[in-house]
């Protein structure tokens, strides 16, 4: 099966999480699709280290040590052209997943598992999204906004309870059973671009409780993600604009593709490499028909555009072997 179990008696996990947390250029995200919380922090931005955490002024991070987890490394194909993303998800069975799958505003009570000391007296409220893996929450201790909520409790999440929430900003924390994302910067008002650095979205239009990750990710059934890391990426920046190729910033997500990535998706990539290389086309290469080995191939081929340069071996494999739209990341 992908990936690695974070009971291994080396450790290699917790050397994962410690290294990417001391990299300003990892994000960090828990959430599904239409609910999203991502840390992220700017280079020179302060910060503080504690085990398997990182906080600044705008939010933070901590993972949790859970028995059990699988971490698993992928890449997929995302929109046209030579670009691609690439993620290692922090997995759990199903059941060990759970949360509280509210459905209706609740109060949880002072956030006793803050990171920061200081907000635990803070009010944390669940605003019942009903995602069966993540607690997407609020916490408060301006009295105003715990009045505010505690009168929309048991009921659904209405939209002027959302705009009251929008305008006050209080900090949201999304907690999942690996660990959590807080995010203290304000929220962005509508019209206004998101801004860098730790923020939440937030659509229950387009909410997708069951979306914990894509579906070409080589994540094994009855898995889902609880937390997803995405390290720096060697040709886009933290916002997704294009940036020149970094042949370093590459090599070091390929070795941990070699540590936690799916070995049969893995051979698909080393056999195109050789393929392309050696000038030998498609139609005399066996080629995988599973979602995951077929996305592996896709990148590969963009990935090669920038370490090697165009060729015309390449261009025959690329006009044959598109990426269709169910290999794309939903985000691309």
């Amino acid at each position: 099966m992908a990936g690695t179990d974070a009971t291994d008696a080396a450790d290699p996990v917790s050397d994962l999480i410690e290294s990417q947390l001391a990299d300003a250029g990892a994000t960090w995200t828990v959430g599904v699709g239409g609910a999203l919380a991502e840390f992220e922090r700017r280079p020179a931005e302060p910060a503080a280290r504690g085990p398997r955490c990182v906080v600044t002024a705008r939010g933070g991070v901590r993972l949790d040590r859970v028995p059990g987890v699988e971490v698993v490394a992928y890449e997929t194909p995302s929109g046209p052209g030579q670009r691609w993303d690439h993620a290692i998800s922090f997995c759990l069975p199903v059941e060990v997943a759970q949360r509280g799958n509210r459905a209706v505003v609740t109060r949880l009570g002072p956030d006793d598992d803050a990171i920061r000391p200081r907000d635990r007296a803070a009010v944390l409220y669940d605003l019942g999204l009903a995602i069966p893996t993540v607690d997407a929450c609020v916490r408060t201790a301006d009295p105003a906004v715990r009045d505010l909520l505690d009168d929309a409790c048991g009921e659904p999440l209405g939209s002027e309870t959302v705009t009251t929430l929008v305008r006050r900003s209080p900090h949201r924390v999304f907690v999942s059973a690996c660990g959590r994302v807080e995010v203290f910067a304000r929220i962005a008002q509508p019209g206004t671009d998101t801004p860098d650095g730790p923020h939440t979205h937030v659509r229950p239009e387009l909410l997708r409780p069951e979306h914990t990750h894509p579906g070409t990710a080589p994540i094994g059934p009855g898995l889902v993600t609880c937390m997803t890391l995405h390290p720096v990426h060697p040709v886009t920046n933290a916002n997704g604009h294009a940036v020149d190729f970094d042949a370093t910033r590459h090599a070091a997500f390929q070795r941990l593709l070699d540590a936690f990535g799916d070995p049969v998706a893995g051979a698909h990539k080393a056999m195109t490499i050789a393929a392309v290389r050696a000038g030998v086309g498609p139609d005399l290469t066996m080629l995988p028909r599973d979602p995951a080995s077929r996305a592996a191939v896709a990148v590969t081929l963009r990935q090669l555009f920038h370490t090697d340069g165009p060729s015309p071996t390449l261009d025959v494999w690329r006009a044959r072997h598109p990426p269709d739209a169910g290999l794309l990341h939903p985000d691309g």
